[in-house]
């Protein structure tokens, strides 16, 4: 899942606090699964991996935390070519109670496949700075999938949905997901101000 060496840049105990302190639900007995927004970057369009997505776990009774770079934003191409006349979507930070589950993305590969609705904010005026004025509520096709092999730059790869830099890394990502025989993952947003 991860090297012995590689230096995470936070901890189970920082998410769980961070999570909690939002007032939303912590698992003990599921997969927790929580996208970190970089909040240094403002309302920027970057067009980089510059996120994290986490898993919190139980195995055997002890806690793993793993962590890995991707992107909760949708990407430059993303942004600009985007044929929705009310704009690309950005999800907003929240929980998203059973939101997903395994399924395929675009009809191609396994991922977690949003099936219950989730907020986005919508902008339309691609002015590469993300607006958070018009909120939509619904299913969008928000998923939890991979960009490439390792890839440098978001484009469209994302649209909204919250994407993996790496290929590996989601495969990892994804077998956590099987094996814990979850039918629905729960998908909780924050940014990285959140954390203490």
């Amino acid at each position: 899942m991860s090297t012995p060496t590689q230096a995470f840049k936070y901890s189970k105990e920082k998410i769980e606090k961070a999570v909690k302190a939002k007032g939303y639900k912590w698992f003990e007995d599921q997969i927790n699964i929580i996208g970190i927004r970089n909040s240094a970057t403002g309302k920027a369009v970057t067009n980089a991996f510059d996120d994290l997505l986490t898993v919190c776990r139980k195995d055997n009774g002890v806690w793993k935390y793993y962590e890995w770079a991707a992107t909760t934003d949708p990407g430059r191409k993303g942004v600009l070519e985007y044929h929705n006349a009310a704009g690309v979507a950005r999800v907003v930070p929240g929980q998203y109670i059973d939101s997903h589950a395994i399924g395929l993305h675009q009809g191609k590969y396994e991922a977690l496949k949003q099936q219950k609705p989730v907020k986005v904010y919508r902008d339309a005026n691609k002015d590469l700075t993300y607006d958070e004025n018009k909120i939509q509520e619904g299913v969008f096709g928000i998923n939890i999938h991979k960009a490439g092999v390792d890839s440098t730059n978001v484009e469209n790869w994302s649209e909204g949905c919250q994407v993996f830099k790496r290929e590996q890394e989601f495969f990892a990502f994804m077998a956590l997901a099987k094996a814990s025989g979850q039918k629905a993952f729960t998908y909780t947003l924050i940014e990285s101000k959140d954390i203490a």
